[in-house]
């Protein structure tokens, strides 16, 4: 509000200023040229220069009188000797004049001058000798400004009452805005206060203004997103609760089995130490895959990045999965369409790489097999991994990267695994300013294509870029 006035006030200053120095100028300009033309006048009646030479004419002499009574002025007229042989203040009579206006006036040029600083207009006009047009005398005329100071002073506070009364307006102009843009925008204040402490849901719904409703709309979407972010993490909670407790609670089973039969044989003690030992690493392997997700967001920032040979890190990979694809009757396929470096992570993208793989073995079929494909052109590397497995509905794929999701929840638990594993997949592909797509149908097998930048940007360098 208090910028508006300022801006309304200091525009209004400026205005005056400028309109008052243009009548100022413009109004001197007129005077100068209107004397100018009665000069003009009055000496082009002229038959007889004598006058000029001394010699008294009372109708010249009335009309010099009375051309200064008009303007309220000083009329000189000057010889070509530049000796003044006529003033209307008899102060100067027989004095010579040299001054630059009478001396360019001499040369046949009339001139006009206004000196603002003293008030006053000085115009000359060349004495012509009828019939030569020779220049014999200079006729000086010079008059005050004071009645365009007046005048000028005059509009000056009518100029200034009425900045008052725009200053007033716009105060009151300002104050009526302001309070009406304020309100809306403390409504949506005390509504996003209540949401932060906790009491109070729902919509912000303020469309009062474009502004106001833009910003009502930027709300809802970040406060929905904030529900999405709370109900997401209460259902991690819970479902980190469920995975740890399912193996708590078998190995709590079975340890209440042992202890339920006095007289148990070796045998069974064995059978139940590797049903507990299972128990204990499917857990472990849990927490592990926690810890990886917690350590990937700490390090996101500050990865360990080198040039890799694409083609030979997937290579090592495969190989290490290999006996696990050979138990599971899983045939693995290498095919590399051209050699590709790419700046990576080395731990991370082998993470990504090696659930992706491990994943597809596992929800495979007997005899079945997985494709890992790697390709590249001049700005991606494109790693695609392929497989004959049982596939995935449709609404199933884009929750597969969510923590805990299985699509196959039927066969989850025969064939094992924490649900963290495409999470962690994503979580280190997008680390890598990368992305992971999914297309899969039940029964057909599923495909996952990865693409990764050969050149890593990290987020301070992207921002800067943006």
């Amino acid at each position: 509000m208090a910028a508006i006035l300022l801006f309304g006030i200091l525009s209004a200053v400026l205005m005056e200023a400028v309109l008052l120095n243009s009548y100022e100028k413009r109004a001197a300009e007129v005077r100068m040229a209107e004397i100018q033309n009665q000069c003009t006048i009055f000496l082009g009646q002229w038959k007889d220069l004598s006058y000029l030479e001394g010699v008294p004419s009372e109708m010249l002499e009335a009309e010099v009188q009375q051309l200064s009574g008009i303007y309220n002025g000083r009329i000189m007229l000057i010889d070509s000797c530049f000796r003044i042989c006529r003033d209307t203040y008899k102060m100067d009579e027989g004095k010579t004049i040299v001054s630059k206006d009478v001396m360019d006036c001499m040369k046949g040029e009339g001139t006009s001058h206004y000196d603002k600083k003293n008030k006053y207009i000085e115009v000359t006009t060349p004495v012509l000798e009828p019939g030569t047009g020779e220049v014999k005398g200079v006729m000086l005329v010079s008059m005050t400004t004071d009645g365009i100071s007046d005048q000028v002073e005059f509009l000056r506070e009518k100029g200034q009452s009425t900045l008052i009364l725009i200053g007033v307006l716009l105060a009151g102009a300002g104050i009526v805005y302001g309070t009406t843009i304020v309100k809306p925008i403390r409504r949506i204040r005390h509504l996003v206060e209540g949401v932060t402490e906790g009491f109070e849901e729902g919509r912000v719904e303020e469309y009062t203004f474009t502004e106001t409703k833009e910003l009502s709309e930027t709300l809802n979407v970040m406060l929905e997103r904030m529900k999405t972010l709370d109900e997401s993490r209460n259902e991690f909670v819970s479902n980190v609760s469920h995975e740890l407790k399912t193996p708590m609670t078998s190995m709590k089973v079975l340890a209440d089995s042992l202890l339920a039969q006095p007289d148990v044989p070796v045998e069974l003690y064995q059978e139940f130490m590797q049903d507990l030992s299972q128990e204990i690493q499917r857990e472990d392997k849990i927490i592990n895959d926690l810890l990886s997700l917690v350590k990937m967001d700490k390090t996101a920032e500050h990865p360990n990045v080198q040039t890799e040979q694409m083609n030979q890190l997937i290579e090592k990979i495969l190989k290490r999965l290999r006996p696990i694809a050979e138990k599971a009757d899983v045939e693995l396929i290498l095919e590399s369409v051209r050699p590709v470096q790419a700046e990576v992570d080395e731990v991370k993208i082998s993470l990504a790489i090696s659930n992706l793989v491990e994943n597809a073995i596992k929800y495979n079929k007997e005899g079945g097999w997985v494709r890992v494909r790697i390709n590249g052109d001049h700005k991606f590397c494109y790693i695609e991994v392929s497989d004959s497995g049982i596939g995935m509905k449709e609404e199933d794929q884009e929750h597969i990267f969510e923590r805990f999701y299985r699509a196959d929840k039927s066969h989850s638990r025969e064939i094992g695994g924490t649900g963290l594993g495409l999470s962690i997949a994503r979580k280190s592909v997008v680390m890598h300013r990368g992305t992971v797509k999914v297309y899969s149908q039940p029964g057909l097998g599923s495909t996952f294509t990865v693409r990764i930048p050969l050149t890593y940007v990290g987020a301070k360098e992207e921002k800067k870029k943006l």
